[in-house]
Formats: C-alpha cells, structure tokens, sequence
C-alpha cells in the first residue's frame, strides 16, 4: 500500500511553532549582528574565550542525532517500529551529549565570572545558547514521548504523523544551531 506523503510532514500546529521559532531567533540574530558590529573589536576578543571544539563537535552531535530521526521516521514509514525505537534512542543518545557539553561549557564560563552583565557579547551568547540549549531539553522531551509511544506500536507506515511532528521539531533545534555556531563562535 502506497501512503501519499503529507507535505510539510506532522501536524500544521507545528509549522506554526516553527515559523515563531525561526522569527524570534532572527530577531536574536539580527540583535547580535547590529551589536556586533557597533563594537566588533569586543566581541572578537570575547569570542576568543569561547570553546570552539566543543561548540563544533555539538554541531556534529545534532547533525547526527537528526540524522538517527530521519532513520526513525523512515523505519516507521516501513513498518518497523523496533528499528525505529533503536533510532530514536540513538537519537536522544546523542542529542544527551550536546547538553552535556554545553553544561560544561556554561559552568566553564560561570566559573570565569563570566554572566548576562559581562559585556554585550556574553549577554548575547548566554541568551542565545540558554534559549537554544532549552529547546534542546525540550526536544529531547518529544524524542522520549515518541520513542515510548513508537515501543508500545503507537505509529505505524498509515499513521505516523505524531512522528513526523516531533522529528520536524527536532530538525528546527538542529537547523538553529547550525546558524547560531558560526555566528557566535567562528564569525569575525
């Protein structure tokens, strides 16, 4: 049986989630870019006190752990929901690894004084990596209701749109930190 693809894939309640999501970042993003550019020799020597192996191997790590969703979905879109339990496990395995990076690169920070009120720069990173790493958490959250709906047979190849919901999510999280890693870490 031939299930015609549902386009954009999940529920439109989540688009819309989506599109506030993508707007309230670019809002942060267009904040920093004006900021950065009014003192750009701060915000090159704060950048300097950033991790940047950390923050590109949490790129790797969310790259990855969308790519372990898109496993998931496509095992379900084949009737396998114990393979793709096993994907979306690896997924939140993985996507566990950014949070804890990023714990430590916080407490790293913490730990050098470092707080909202530092400069303009930290201000902008703390915001920008707390509101990120939140969606994270919650992300994670999703991942762990779909793998325990997906282990009990809840989504099958007719019915998988809850999947498709909750992997879009995950994809959103992924795709802003692709944008916000060389932002904040790399751009000079």
């Amino acid at each position: 049986m031939i299930i015609k693809q549902k386009f954009p894939p999940g529920d439109f309640g989540i688009w819309v989630i989506i599109y506030v999501e993508f707007v309230t970042f670019a809002a942060l993003f267009i904040g920093y870019a004006f900021a950065r550019r009014a003192d750009v020799l701060m915000f090159n020597e704060s950048q300097l006190l950033l991790d940047q192996r950390a923050g590109f191997i949490n790129t790797i790590v969310l790259i990855t752990s969308s790519w372990f969703v898109v496993k998931a979905v496509k095992a379900i879109k084949n009737n396998n929901g114990e393979l793709s339990a096993d994907w979306l496990l690896r997924a939140m395995g993985v996507g566990f690894i950014f949070i804890v990076i990023k714990i430590m690169e916080f407490s790293d920070k913490f730990e050098q004084g470092i707080n909202l009120s530092t400069n303009t720069f930290f201000m902008f990173y703390l915001m920008l990596t707390v509101f990120h790493f939140l969606h994270v958490v919650l992300g994670l959250v999703i991942l762990f209701n779909i793998y325990q709906k997906t282990k009990i047979g809840g989504y099958s190849n007719a019915d998988h749109v809850g999947m498709e919901t909750g992997a879009s999510y995950w994809h959103l999280v992924d795709l802003l930190w692709i944008v916000l890693f060389p932002l904040v870490y790399i751009m000079r």
